[in-house]
This record gives structure tokens, sequence and C-alpha cells, in this order.
């Protein structure tokens, strides 16, 4: 290193990301993971938008193809494939989510899956035709109530974020009326991983007598999730972050199983029905929770998604949870020590408890910083207007990995100046 590039006063008082490996209970996780040989990658701190592949899904997919596919053929619906979202969706459920059997389906894109539940909660309170969502929320979740609202003549209230960066009890029970009909949130917020406290929201609104649905895409297998005590009506989230299904992968969507015979999923398709090969003349839908698929589910995109809750299974979400803590407050601390020198800020929440797997640090220079160090094989995000995100996969982040990522962001900013 160059006289410019000394770490500041107080990184000494840090511990060794090399004892910190060498004692980390989920260490030997990161092996399972694919690292093909050549790789330019210094450091990996976007698994919170795309998880890495497990070795073992190559040869997954192999075999899938080779038996299930190329030998069995067609006979494989009947033998597993019909049950697949549903016995994969329990699997998710008890492994993941906090739910019970039956709730949970793994099905569609996250925003399709988000339209049918959305669209369903808002006609399961007819009498009601309020939409309740922050303006901060991803923009996918943001456009499907804009649309929804257009199709429906539904009125939506904003709730403004932007001064904190995180939405509390408060601001959701000002907001709330006797008009609204449900409020979608996302439970980490996607760009300074802000955690919610949902059980408080959830049940301040149903207080107010309408659904709750949450968006567990930036939650899913890196904090820990109780649906069915947080009395949560309806949830979805996407699988190619934390539980690392791989781009495109199927998501899932939750039901709470008093729910499921009351509310009606609004895009009717042959695999939603009662019994969709017998080519009924009209639509019936299923009794449980296979009612809210519609078309041809991607059975051969929920393969990597079996060993990965794998690792979770065996991991636990508990444990999962103390790596993520332990890896964020280590990246707020670097971040303090390196980078606030340089006019860097942290855009997330300092208590641990309150975030989820990721932080946004704040600089005028991101977007540039950014695209140096993807060249360098250093890989975090930027999201406008000035973040950037560092996110932390327990399972496959190491403590080494983080301190090279930091630096690499310190010498970044010093070469731009």
């Amino acid at each position: 290193m160059t006289s410019t590039d000394q770490a500041p006063t107080g990184a000494q008082a840090l511990p060794s990301a090399v004892d910190l490996d060498a004692t980390d209970p989920l260490g030997h996780f990161r092996e399972l993971f694919l690292e093909p040989e050549g790789t330019d990658v210094v450091a990996y701190l976007d698994g919170n938008s795309l998880g890495r592949p497990l070795a073992a899904t190559r040869q997954r997919l192999a075999e899938f193809i080779n038996t299930e596919w190329g030998n069995r053929l067609i006979r494989s619906w009947d033998e597993r494939w019909m049950d697949l979202p549903m016995t994969l969706g329990d699997r998710l459920g008890a492994a993941v989510l906090g739910a019970g059997a039956g709730q949970v389906i793994v099905a569609d894109s996250t925003s399709v899956m988000l339209y049918k539940l959305l669209r369903a909660a808002l006609a399961a309170r007819p009498e009601r035709n309020q939409i309740i969502i922050d303006r901060g929320n991803f923009p996918t979740d943001r456009f499907i109530v804009e649309g929804i609202a257009a199709e429906r003549g539904a009125t939506i209230t904003w709730i403004d974020d932007a001064s904190r960066g995180h939405i509390s009890v408060a601001d959701v029970a000002a907001a709330l009326g006797p008009e609204t009909a449900v409020v979608l949130l996302s439970h980490v917020e996607f760009r300074t991983g802000y955690m919610a406290d949902a059980p408080a929201i959830t049940a301040a609104v149903h207080d107010a007598g309408a659904l709750m649905l949450w968006d567990l895409s930036h939650s899913a297998g890196s904090v820990p999730v109780a649906l069915d005590a947080w009395g949560a009506d309806l949830a979805v989230g996407c699988c190619y972050k934390y539980l690392n299904g791989g781009p495109g992968a199927p998501a899932f969507g939750y039901v709470r199983a008093d729910l499921q015979n009351q509310i009606q999923q609004p895009i009717w398709g042959w695999m939603g029905a009662d019994e969709p090969f017998a080519m009924n003349d009209a639509y019936a839908p299923a009794t449980n929770v296979r009612r809210f698929i519609t078309g041809t589910p991607s059975i051969l995109a929920m393969q990597p998604l079996l060993h990965m809750l794998e690792l979770i299974e065996q991991a636990g979400m508990d444990a999962i949870r103390a790596k993520s803590i332990l890896l964020t407050e280590r990246a707020v601390a670097l971040a303090d020590i390196h980078l606030s020198p340089l006019g860097v800020s942290l855009a997330s929440p300092r208590d641990s408890s309150e975030r989820g797997s990721h932080i946004m640090l704040d600089h005028p220079q991101f977007r540039d910083v950014t695209a140096a160090l993807w060249e360098r094989g250093v890989i975090p995000d930027f999201r406008p207007p000035s973040g950037l995100r560092v996110g932390l996969a327990p399972l496959s982040t190491s403590f080494a990995e983080l301190d090279a990522g930091i630096q690499a962001i310190r010498e970044a900013l010093l070469e731009l100046g």
C-alpha cells in the first residue's frame, strides 16, 4: 500500500477477518458455492440481488434432464411435478417463512404473484377502495399498484418515507382509514435495508379492517420471517436473491389458510383448477393453495431451490441471522473507519435489529466508483441517485471478502479524487 492507502486509525480495533472466518460456524458452507477456476471476482457483494449458484446445482440440472425429463418424460407430471409447487412451498414455509403447511406456493414471477394477490385482496374488500403503499418501495410494487388502481378505479394513498428511509407503525396508522382495503409494504427496504416492524404494522392494519400484503424479496433467506406469528394475510417474494434460485427463478406466494377460500385470484388458468386434466368446460378453482397457480409452473427453474433449502435447513435461520448481523456490523464499522473520512455517509440503520443483510452507503461519486469496481472484480451494486449497496449473503460471503470490498471502495474513491 502507498502512504495514502494506509488504514485510518481505529481499524486495528476490529477483529481480524482471518480469525472471524476461521471460527465462523457457517464457514464451511462457502465451499458449496460455485467458484469457477480463473474467476476474476475478488469480492461479491451483490448477493442481495443475485445469489451465487451452488456447485450441486450444475449436477442437479443435468440429473433432472437425464432422468425426470429425459427418461420419465411426461410421466413425471403424475410422479412428482404436479405437487412440486406445493411441496417446495411447504419446505420454504417451514425453513424460511415461518409458515405452516399448505400456505405457500412456488410459481410465477414476483410481479405476477404480486398482481394476483394484491388484486385479490382489493376485491376481497368490495366496500373499500384504497390501497396504501410507500413511495420508496421497489418499482415493481409501485407500478403494479398503479396499474391495479387504474384497472379497478381504486385510490392510492402514498406514505412518504423520503426523510427517514423507512416506514414506521405511526406512518401506517396515519394513512389507514375506513376506505383502506389493502396495505403493501416491503419487510426489508430494497435501498437502505431498513427492516419494518412487521407484527406491529400487521396488527395496525387488521385493527383498521384491512388486509396486509408483505413483499419479502429482501428478507427471505437472510432474516427470520414469521408469517403465521405475525398474523400476515398475504406475502410474496423472489427466490433468486438469498435463496440462490438463479436468474428468473420462480417466486413464492403466501396465502393464510383461512383466506384461501375467501379470496379469488384474478388470473384463472388450467393449472389452478380443481381438476386440471379433466379439461372441464367451466373453471372451478382448486380447494387448496394450488388455486393461486395460473399456468404451467416452471419445474426446471425450481430445481436450484431444492439444494439451497437443504443448506438453509442445515444451517438454520437463527444462525444465518447471527452471521448476517456480524457481517453488516463489520461493514458499518469498516465504512466508518475507511470511507467516512472520504465523505461517505451511511444510509442504513445503525441498529442491527432494524436492518436486513445489506447496507447502503452514499457518496456523489458512487456511480463511477461502482463501474470501476466491477472492472476489478469487486461487485456491489448502485442505486440512484448516489447509493452503493453492500449485500452480504451469510452462507456465501466471507469476512475477508467484505474487508477486500470495502478497501477497494476506498481505493477507487481516492483515485477519483
